[in-house]
């Protein structure tokens, strides 16, 4: 055990390297509260911690009268610049993924989408409201902002596949650049009910701005991931110089 690591801290990091090794593989019993104790010669309390906190961040499910298993790999998302869209990422991964159009409105700009979008005050904006799925579980809740103007009349079939290429395809609306703005969250109302999570959930939350090669603004949104079903690529390129 490390210096200064909890007892803890330290059977998660052991369970967890378990689970990422493939000695524990998806959809395996893992071993008993009791057999745990013994194992590492510790008390049901600090074991019972160390599960609570790796099923709190998706790494094992409890079968109530059955026992705790290992959980379904997480969905990984790219953050580095890629042109795959969100369905083919998840087919990649060996799952089937899923956009549903919740609801899409015309609404005017009040004064966060007229910072955001460089719109004027009450300027008709669509609101897009959708949820990704793979393997139909939600894992991404999003609410979509595009003005009017910039592509008038986006439907349903545009908002259940790729925006980015819809606008592109449809609307000559070439999404050159973002900027993403992530932090944590606890799932709200909102988002537990479309993230089928429990409320107060930790929850990845990201605000996006969407450019066009021109620097104009032509989308902003707000997404919600599930923290237990959801994690990140980043991928940084580092100039060589002597």
């Amino acid at each position: 055990m490390k210096k200064n690591q909890s007892l803890h801290a330290y059977i998660k990091e052991e369970l967890l390297n378990r689970i990422k090794t493939l000695e524990y593989k998806k959809g395996d019993k893992i071993p008993t509260e009791h057999e745990l104790c013994e194992d590492f010669g510790v008390s049901r309390t600090t074991v019972r911690g160390a599960l609570d906190q790796l099923k709190l961040e998706g790494y094992l499910i409890r079968q109530q009268g059955k026992g705790t298993y290992v959980a379904e790999k997480k969905v990984s998302q790219i953050l580095t610049s890629t042109v795959d869209k969100y369905i083919k990422q998840i087919e990649l991964q060996g799952k089937e993924g899923h956009i549903t159009l919740l609801s899409i409105k015309v609404i005017p700009a009040n004064e966060i989408l007229q910072q955001s979008l460089d719109v004027s005050l009450n300027d008709p904006v669509q609101r897009i409201e959708r949820v990704r799925k793979a393997n139909d579980a939600p894992t991404q809740y999003e609410i979509a902002y595009i003005p009017w103007d910039i592509a008038p009349g986006i439907t349903q079939t545009h908002a259940e596949t790729s925006l980015y290429e819809s606008l592109l395809n449809d609307f000559g609306v070439h999404v050159a650049l973002t900027n993403e703005y992530m932090e944590i969250t606890l799932a709200d109302e909102i988002a537990s009910r479309n993230l089928e999570c429990e409320l107060g959930s930790p929850c990845f939350y990201i605000e996006t701005i969407a450019k066009n090669e021109k620097g104009v603004k032509v989308e902003f949104s707000r997404s919600y991931f599930r923290g237990d079903k959801t994690n990140f690529m980043i991928e940084r390129k580092y100039p060589y110089s002597e």
